[in-house]
């Protein structure tokens, strides 16, 4: 793919929110974005971990324009209440980050009742993508990039039990949140084609990346000292898909190296079921049925 870091333009005039800024690929991605003069929305849960990201970015770029706000993904209450804020701040939004995750977790469940990696991975940005996508129709060419991982391919869309109620498996349920947010991005570039809109969905997974995500792996020190890249290098197929004009709407983007665990950002694999419209269609509109948000209706 002929995109480097270098070839990002600049950014100037665009507004770009970002969820979960303040630390791993998000951070990176979000310094980035500033240095290349674009106002920054540091959609944050832990405020004061956010405050510290910002003064990071400002630290390196002094002319930043950064905005701090709070966003827990695991609520859809603080979800609606930060689309309710932003709309008073801004007029429009040109490029969506849905980039906040957690990673095989102990089970717990969301403030909503929903399985922690579901309900905050996938439940919260399908949430927050729809009520943000009028503020993206009215940029010239409004972009939502979507985070995955690897992991989608170990993920099956549990419809019996979304909730792991029954069996909990901390990676399968991971694998499910992450195939969900392929099969989002993917389903809602073709509902977007449909209507014909200007807004473009497109996915990218950092690869192996050393992260705080880690944290809850079993000899992830390990595991990052062999395999990782680092937080820097994992950003980058954010930015692509963030900033490329040659991607096209439902793409997805990874690292081109083994296994996709490290390298130059290109064209990643998605498996079949991820490509699967008539699961993906359940998937959306069950996530309509459980957030109560429903838009792009299907054709």
């Amino acid at each position: 793919m002929d995109w480097s870091i270098d070839t990002i333009p600049d950014l100037k005039d665009k507004i770009i929110v970002v969820t979960g800024a303040n630390s791993g690929i998000g951070l990176e991605a979000t310094k980035v974005f500033a240095a290349r003069n674009a106002h920054v929305i540091l959609a944050c849960r832990n405020l004061e971990k956010g405050a510290a990201a910002l003064e990071t970015i400002k630290q390196a770029t002094p002319q930043a324009e950064l905005t701090l706000m709070g966003l827990d993904l695991s609520s859809l209450d603080s979800v609606r209440a930060f689309s309710d804020a932003l709309k008073q701040r801004v007029d429009h939004v040109d490029i969506l980050v849905n980039n906040a995750g957690i990673m095989a977790p102990p089970y717990s469940k969301t403030a909503d009742g929903f399985e922690s990696q579901f309900g905050t991975n996938h439940l919260g940005h399908f949430t927050l993508t729809a009520l943000l996508l009028p503020l993206l129709e009215q940029a010239n060419a409004g972009r939502v990039v979507v985070i995955s991982s690897v992991a989608h391919r170990i993920g099956r869309i549990r419809f019996n039990d979304l909730n792991w109620e029954k069996h909990y498996s901390r990676w399968l349920a991971y694998g499910q949140s992450k195939l969900a947010n392929l099969m989002f991005a993917k389903e809602l570039q073709r509902r977007l084609s449909a209507r014909g809109s200007k807004v473009m969905a497109v996915a990218a997974h950092p690869g192996y990346s050393n992260t705080h995500l880690q944290r809850h792996v079993p000899g992830g020190g390990v595991f990052n000292a062999i395999f990782s890249q680092s937080q820097a290098r994992g950003a980058l197929p954010t930015l692509c898909a963030a900033t490329s004009d040659a991607l096209k709407g439902g793409e997805y983007i990874g690292p081109s190296g083994f296994m996709e665990m490290q390298g130059e950002p290109d064209l990643a694999y998605s498996n079949a079921l991820s490509n699967n419209t008539e699961v993906a269609r359940k998937l959306w509109e069950v996530s309509e049925r459980l957030t109560r948000e429903s838009f792009l209706a299907a054709n």
